[in-house]
């Protein structure tokens, strides 16, 4: 009995470290790409048959007939990847992870698929309504009823038009740009806000839906009027979701009984936190609103750095330390402050935080590239209990964008220097 308590020791030691991997961040970085690649397909599948397809255009109406690799469907968690993957082609100077992107959205928009997954959707709606559509690919370039539906990946359309201009990208860019400037629901004040789950719900994770494509938009135009909306956006979700007892975000807020959620969901700081990061990196210096947006990150980095756990990584629920480690928070919150620090927006004593965070990311990530510990896709529920027992996945868009773009931040970061004591006792004049 002792021997089986014994080697069932060795097991759960062994099972607990097989994540973990001593790579740089540069090389954790790659590797993870280079796996997302290799395993990327341009196929179709019918779910029915198991019949497979290199092209739809032509095919005869099938409902049966999906995109068979998630890492071309249309989802905002995919918009962050590319994104990422873009920023990564910068950085390690590889055109080949700006060419996979080029590539994925040819692949939606101008290879002939579209056409036979737009007859799709109509008729699922007619037959069945906005639920019918759920199960059908790419249903979201055409739903364009949701942040989810097109403010990532229009975001990240914005990044490859201003590398490769395409007029079909162009296209879906200038929809959601209406979208969000016209049918985007909002309060009186101009929050964006949901319809759900109570009417005039603040999703503190719309913050990065919306200022994403928002803060780029104004980039690729130069028109203010994005930065001016998205900087509202930062400073309004501050005001309806930050907890001052806290420091941190709220899930959300309900308008209708004036309630807070019950929850202080990592990941949905994280998408408050990496938006303000991307819109101060894209903002005019001289922007009326800058300043304040540069003290509300500040105030948010502040308040994140009191609940990263003794690993480096922070809990599923910022601040119940018996929740689970999650890697998406703590990948958003390595990504912004690193970036503050070497942009000047944070002390540089922050970058102790990010280089804690990212030995903790790096203890969730395989030699092979395998992430692990990405909670599912969560939505709002009245009860913490929910949040505790959200499960997690590997290798999913959700985390691997966020993972990657932490890790791309920290390739150049500083590392933090210790001013010791008696460096500035030559300073301290002692007067007689």
């Amino acid at each position: 009995m002792k021997k089986l308590s014994f080697f069932a020791i060795l097991l759960l030691c062994s099972a607990g470290m097989s994540a973990q991997t001593k790579m740089s961040a540069k090389e954790a970085a790659l590797k993870i790409a280079d796996r997302i690649l290799a395993s990327t397909t341009y196929d179709f599948k019918n779910t029915k048959t198991g019949e497979t397809y290199k092209s739809v255009k032509g095919l005869s109406l099938d409902m049966n007939v999906r995109v068979a690799c998630k890492y071309n469907d249309w989802h905002y968690t995919n918009g962050v990847t590319d994104i990422a993957l873009m920023e990564l082609a910068d950085k390690a100077k590889e055109k080949k992870y700006d060419q996979y992107v080029l590539k994925n959205m040819n692949f939606v928009f101008n290879e002939g698929n579209l056409e036979f997954f737009r007859k799709q959707f109509d008729k699922a709606f007619k037959e069945g309504g906005w639920d019918a559509i759920r199960k059908q690919s790419w249903h979201m370039i055409f739903r364009g009823k949701r942040l989810d539906d097109n403010g990532p990946m229009g975001a990240s359309l914005i990044d490859l038009q201003m590398r490769h201009p395409d007029k079909s990208f162009l296209k879906y860019i200038n929809e959601t740009a209406d979208h969000l400037n016209y049918a985007e629901p909002r309060l009186a004040d101009g929050t964006i806000a949901r319809l759900w789950p109570h009417v005039n719900t603040i999703w503190a994770d719309d913050a990065f839906m919306a200022i994403s494509f928002l803060a780029r938009m104004g980039k690729f135009t130069g028109d203010k009027k994005y930065f001016d909306d998205a900087a509202l956006q930062v400073l309004n979700y501050t005001k309806y979701l930050w907890c001052p007892e806290k420091q941190i975000y709220y899930h959300c807020y309900h308008t209708d009984n004036k309630e807070h959620g019950v929850a202080h969901w990592s990941r949905a700081n994280g998408w408050v936190f990496m938006a303000q990061a991307d819109l101060l990196s894209m903002m005019p210096k001289d922007h009326p609103m800058r300043d304040a947006v540069i003290k509300n990150f500040q105030q948010q980095a502040s308040g994140v750095a009191r609940y990263q756990g003794k690993n480096g990584l922070w809990h599923q629920l910022l601040d119940k330390e018996d929740s689970y480690d999650e890697i998406t928070g703590t990948a958003m919150f390595v990504f912004g402050i690193a970036r503050g620090v070497k942009e000047g927006w944070l002390h540089p004593d922050f970058i102790y935080v990010a280089e804690q965070g990212l030995k903790g990311l790096l203890s969730k990530i395989s030699d092979n590239g395998d992430v692990t510990s990405i909670c599912v896709g969560t939505g709002i529920m009245p009860s913490i209990a929910y949040y505790y027992n959200r499960p997690t996945q590997e290798n999913d868009p959700m985390g691997e964008g966020p993972v990657l773009r932490a890790l791309i931040e920290m390739i150049d970061a500083p590392k933090y220097t210790e001013i010791k004591a008696e460096q500035q006792y030559d300073k301290i004049v002692v007067k007689k």
